[in-house]
């Protein structure tokens, strides 16, 4: 099988501008450049990242020469796409400061070091350089607005008529991304997530047009630029994964404890078991297909473990796998379950049960807790909640916390301070 063909069969091809040609690309002998971008919109990666990661690295690993942009220019505009209003603008100070935490998380997925390393580099090193008339010369000069309008990347924004002429300038500078990297760096392989297809397409048109303006210089100077992408995280029901009832499902420790990460993934849909292992272990596909049809609960065990593993370490993987198997044991250490503060005061006079797992982010409505109590599947410090209107007060507090469980796997434990 040939490695375009294993990418695919594991499910990481979606959209290709050539495909003919990427095909030979990666599969051939000689290494090629390829690059990612990641806008560093948060001081942490979150699960919709490490798909995409995950193809660099497979990339990498058959030889390839890879280059990880953090976006530092354009996370000061943000990405319009599939956005219904604009994205809260950023300081300066912010973004750098998510750049430096992106830059380093990254490192756990990609190889920076030792044979063949990654180059981590960010956009406003090239961006920052052009002044704004000089940049729409060079640039702007080879965008079509009635085509950029009918994208996919505006859209949505165009949909609730609020398109700024700030987020109509982001396009251009990701697509300068790419024309800078294969001029300085002979990149010829843009990859993303398929929500990233227009801007992707973007820059391999912006590329041509520029090239071809570009007198004096010969193909092998200027080789020609593609596009790949991977589809979006998706579960068999169509919903994106990586939203939890306290949020998203971040890879920093201090914002998803891998106890948490693994619960996550342990507790998604058998369905989607198969996919999960084929995306983010080597595991032979033939042996995934015959452990998800023999035993699930294995698959399941195996596939969380994994993906933890991937992200936190096998250190931290086992110990989420023991502190999973210790919810079910008693007087076992509770120190790795997903943990909310609250302060002692809330609890004087009582506190309803509804305020406080809304309160602590377990559950997202009163209403939904109440549902949740009134079939019975809400549980404080391993007692069932009887009713919606039940007060928790401080003689339920056990050594400083409480314990809440919703159905037979989500845990959280509230600590008093």
């Amino acid at each position: 099988m040939s490695f375009f063909d294993y990418l695919n069969e594991r499910g990481y091809v979606y959209q290709v501008t050539n495909e003919a040609e990427v095909k030979k690309s990666i599969d051939g002998d000689k290494p090629i450049t390829f690059y990612l971008g990641i806008d560093p919109t948060a001081d942490s990666l979150h699960i919709g990242h490490f798909f995409a990661l995950m193809m660099f690295r497979l990339l990498q690993n058959r030889g390839h020469h890879g280059i990880l942009v953090v976006g530092g220019a354009t996370a000061l505009v943000g990405d319009p796409t599939g956005k219904s209003d604009m994205r809260k603008m950023m300081t300066k100070e912010a973004v750098a400061h998510n750049v430096a935490e992106v830059k380093e998380l990254a490192k756990r997925f990609i190889k920076t070091d030792g044979d063949n390393p990654a180059l981590i580099l960010d956009n406003s090193e090239w961006i920052n350089q052009h002044s704004y008339v000089d940049f729409l010369r060079m640039v702007g000069v080879h965008f079509n607005v009635a085509k950029m309008l009918a994208s996919e990347a505006y859209s949505k924004r165009m949909e609730n008529g609020g398109l700024t002429f700030l987020e109509m300038g982001y396009m251009l500078m990701q697509a300068y991304d790419f024309v800078y990297l294969n001029r300085k760096y002979g990149c010829t392989l843009e990859i993303g997530g398929s929500d990233q297809w227009g801007n992707i397409v973007a820059g391999t048109e912006l590329s041509r047009k520029m090239n071809i303006h570009d007198e004096g210089k010969s193909h092998e100077e200027r080789p020609d630029t593609f596009g790949l992408t991977c589809p979006l995280l998706m579960t068999k029901e169509g919903k994106k994964m990586g939203k939890t009832e306290s949020g998203t499902l971040w890879v920093a420790r201090d914002k998803t404890t891998p106890y948490a990460f693994y619960q996550y993934f342990y507790n998604t849909d058998d369905a989607d078991t198969e996919m999960l292992l084929k995306l983010f272990t080597d595991i032979p596909s033939d042996e995934i297909e015959s452990l998800c049809k023999n035993d699930i609960v294995a698959a399941k065990k195996r596939m969380a473990f994994e993906v933890t593993k991937l992200v936190h370490g096998e250190d931290e993987a086992n110990r989420a796998v023991e502190a999973s198997k210790a919810l079910f044991a008693e007087g076992t250490d509770m120190s790795d379950v997903p943990t909310a503060q609250l302060e002692k005061t809330a609890l004087d006079g009582g506190m309803g049960i509804l305020d406080l797992v809304t309160k602590v982010g377990f559950i997202p409505s009163k209403g939904e807790a109440k549902r949740l109590i009134q079939q019975g599947g809400l549980s404080l410090n391993g007692k069932r909640v009887s009713a919606p209107e039940q007060k928790i007060s401080i003689t339920e507090v056990e050594n400083d916390a409480l314990l809440l469980q919703k159905g037979k796997k989500n845990f959280l434990r509230v600590v008093l301070k």
